[in-house]
């Protein structure tokens, strides 16, 4: 899939490694540099494609999302905000599915830096009443890491709803997620871990409310490891639909459960509260190891 992210026609050439191209009916934004490529949807600023030089994809995008204006993609890093899960309509927020500006973009020989920005509007503010101005950052390197800042007077649960490409979740393990956590598939009853670590013999809905500030995602299939940096996080929730709610959903291919999993950076318990010229702020940043 992230192939033809990559190979689609350039509409306009922004700077030597930034182009924008379409894919369906929104605009992406493609980074092509030497040490990395990248693709981040305006609808969303959502990134859709992050995969350093030399190395395997390590975002994972569904072959099936379909690429329609106001439709959430299945995939890639979704924001989000202001609420996460079912707190209102849409679930998990509207702030994936409006479109975005790209307000300010850097680049040099070792990164792309672009920031997103996202203002109420009156779409909005028939699903949320405040007033509010959203950015998002990324830099993009052979580090991926992207920072959420919100402005305005509120509070506001969130995540950065991360979808890892994985060889095989038969031999995946997640690490560093603290031994405390609700369990979303049993009915949110709050479990305990000895040792901080999940595995995915089947579906997975788990929000950790005490994990460390960097989780590990052991590929063994794939003999790498990504590590995934929370900054500003209350929680870290961790997701794999297994094979039944794998099969259900229409923008997920039958077997997509089996080459995912979800690392999330998340504020859920403890909302983001946003005031005057305090901003809150989500981040993650995102590294690759191989073995």
């Amino acid at each position: 899939m992230q192939d033809t992210l990559y190979s689609l026609p350039v509409v306009n050439q922004i700077t030597p490694y930034l182009s924008q191209r379409q894919m369906g009916d929104l605009p992406i934004v493609v980074i092509s540099h030497p040490k990395v490529r990248a693709a981040i949807a305006l609808q969303g600023a959502h990134l859709l494609a992050w995969q350093p030089s030399g190395q395997k994809p390590v975002i994972w995008l569904s072959e099936k999302t379909p690429f329609v204006t106001g439709k959430a993609i299945r995939g890639g890093v979704p924001i989000c905000w202001p609420w996460f899960g079912p707190a209102g309509e849409p679930a998990h927020g509207f702030a994936r599915n409006q479109p975005w500006t790209l307000t300010a973009h850097d680049e040099n020989e070792d990164a792309v830096m672009l920031t997103f920005t996202l203002e109420s509007n009156a779409q909005t503010k028939k699903l949320w009443p405040h007033d509010f101005t959203l950015l998002a950052r990324f830099r993009i390197a052979e580090h991926c890491e992207i920072e959420l800042e919100a402005w305005g007077d509120y509070e506001a649960t969130a995540a950065l709803h991360t979808y890892f490409q994985v060889t095989d979740i038969a031999q995946v393990e997640v690490s560093g997620l603290g031994n405390s956590f609700i369990d979303k598939v049993n009915a949110n009853v709050v479990g305990s871990s000895a040792d901080g670590k999940q595995i995915y013999p089947d579906r997975v809905d788990r929000i950790h409310t005490a994990a460390e500030d960097c989780s590990v995602i052991h590929d063994k299939g794939g003999n790498r490891q990504i590590e995934v940096y929370h900054h500003y996080q209350s929680d870290v929730v961790t997701w794999n639909p297994g094979p039944e709610l794998s099969c259900s959903m229409a923008d997920m291919p039958n077997e997509g459960y089996k080459t995912m999993v979800c690392v999330e950076t998340a504020r859920i318990n403890k909302p983001m509260k946003s005031a005057g010229e305090s901003p809150a702020r989500l981040g993650t940043t995102l590294r690759l190891r191989n073995k």
